[in-house]
């Protein structure tokens, strides 16, 4: 699946990753929305359909775990990343959601730009 057929939602209420993360998305060529709030990113996964959904770990509406809960509910095809400066990658929430399935991959705050680009990769590849 090419970049341009995979649409992507960052949701974050932290304007400055929001633009980190669109600069790097759209400068790789992916098609990209982006919601600020938890109920915003609902409404915009039961109207589109998106292939990876970056979600950060802590909203102003909704915890990032339990909005990608709902996320996978609405959509089961969405692939989750939790973006988070709260979590680290070998919390016991964050692997138990792993292998739950209800996220596919966990990014730091701060991230690089690879690092986002290797967990689009993957994720298209798998």
């Amino acid at each position: 699946m090419g970049r341009v057929h995979t649409p992507i939602i960052i949701v974050d209420d932290e304007p400055d990753i929001c633009w980190a993360l669109k600069n790097i998305l759209q400068k790789n060529n992916f098609h990209l929305n982006t919601a600020s709030s938890g109920m915003e990113a609902l409404e915009l996964v039961r109207q589109c359909r998106f292939r990876i959904a970056f979600v950060d770990a802590k909203l102003p509406d909704i915890e990032g775990l339990e909005l990608a809960r709902q996320i996978r509910a609405a959509d089961p095809l969405v692939h989750v990343v939790i973006v988070s400066g709260y979590f680290y990658k070998d919390d016991v929430a964050i692997q138990e959601a792993i292998a739950l399935g209800e996220i596919s991959s966990f990014v730091s705050k701060p991230f690089d730009n690879p690092e986002i680009i290797s967990i689009i990769g993957a994720i298209i590849s798998s």
